[in-house]
C-alpha cells in the first residue's frame, strides 16, 4: 500500500520555491537599477552672505588691535616700569616681569624698545593721521609683531624710518619680515659703519640714547675691556656689558689717568 505524501516535504518545497522567487525578484530590481556611473548628484549652493558695513567696521577694528598688540605691551610695559607700579609687591622690574608676565629681562626690553621704534614709524608723515589708522588697513603699513622691529632698535631714529621704507618696499608693498628688515638694516649699518677707535683700558662715558637696556647707567663711567666691529664690551660696577659705539663717549683722558680710574 503505497505511504501518503509527507507533510515535512511539501512544506520545504513551497518555502524554497518562495526564497527563490523573492530572490528573482531582487535580482529584477537590481538589474532595473541605473548605472551608479550614470547617476546625477544634485548639489545645492550655500550662499554666504556679504559682511554688513557694521561687521566690516569691527573686522577693521579687531585686525588693528591685533596688529598693534606688542605696541601696547610695550607702552603698557613701559609704564609700569616708569612709574614703578611694581614696588609693592617686587623689589625689581625685572622680578616682576618674571613672576607677572613670565617675561625675562630681555624679552620686556624688547618689547619696550619696540614700542619706541613703533610710534617713531608713525610719524612718517602721518602726523596728523589718527591712530586708528594707522595700521596696514589704513594709510600707512607697520609692524605687526616685535620680531619685525627688532632689528631697527640698533639704528638713530631717522635710520629707523628709512629702514622700514625701504624694507616695505623690497616686501613689494606689503608687510615685510624680520629677515627683510634684519637684511635692510644690516646694509645700513654697513653704509654708515665708523671706524671703532676705542682702545683697551680706555674710559668712556654711557650714552642711554633710547636704550632701555642701559636706562639708569646714563653718564655712569665704563672701562673698555674688548673692542668690536660696531660695539665695545666694557666694565661697570655692575658687570660687563657690550655697547654699541653710538652710546659710549670717550673722556679723553692720558692713560696715567686710565690707570688711576681703574
Amino acid at each position: 500500500m503505497p505511504k501518503p505524501p509527507s507533510r515535512r516535504n511539501k512544506a520545504t518545497s513551497a518555502a524554497s520555491t518562495d526564497s527563490t522567487s523573492a530572490a528573482n525578484s531582487v535580482n529584477e530590481d537590481i538589474s532595473q537599477q541605473e548605472d551608479p556611473g550614470s547617476a546625477t548628484i544634485t548639489i545645492s549652493a550655500v550662499e554666504v552672505p556679504e559682511l554688513t558695513e557694521e561687521e566690516q567696521r569691527d573686522r577693521l577694528h579687531l585686525e588693528r588691535r591685533v596688529e598693534r598688540a606688542f605696541f601696547e605691551a610695550g607702552k603698557a610695559l613701559t609704564e609700569l616700569r616708569d612709574r614703578r607700579l611694581y614696588r609693592s609687591t617686587h623689589k625689581t622690574f625685572e622680578e616682576y616681569c618674571r613672576d607677572r608676565f613670565a617675561h625675562s629681562r630681555q624679552q620686556s626690553n624688547y618689547l619696550i624698545a619696540a614700542a619706541g621704534v613703533y610710534e617713531n614709524l608713525t610719524t612718517i608723515g602721518c602726523q596728523n593721521v589718527a591712530d586708528e589708522n594707522l595700521t596696514t588697513n589704513g594709510s600707512q603699513i607697520l609692524p605687526t609683531s616685535e620680531r619685525q622691529v627688532r632689528p631697527m632698535t640698533k639704528l638713530e631714529p631717522q635710520e629707523q624710518q628709512e629702514a622700514w621704507l625701504r624694507a616695505v618696499e623690497v616686501a613689494g608693498g606689503k608687510v615685510p619680515t624680520g629677515k627683510i628688515v634684519k637684511d635692510v638694516v644690516q646694509r645700513i649699518m654697513e653704509r654708515t659703519q665708523v671706524p671703532n677707535t676705542y682702545q683697551i683700558g680706555e674710559v668712556c662715558q654711557i650714552l642711554v640714547k633710547d636704550n632701555p637696556e642701559l636706562r639708569g647707567r646714563g653718564g655712569c663711567w665704563a672701562i673698555v675691556s674688548a673692542v668690536n666691529d660696531f660695539s665695545c664690551s666694557v666694565r661697570m660696577w655692575d658687570g660687563e656689558y657690550t655697547i654699541g659705539l653710538q652710546h659710549l663717549k670717550s673722556y679723553d683722558y692720558l692713560p696715567a689717568e686710565c690707570e688711576q680710574i681703574k
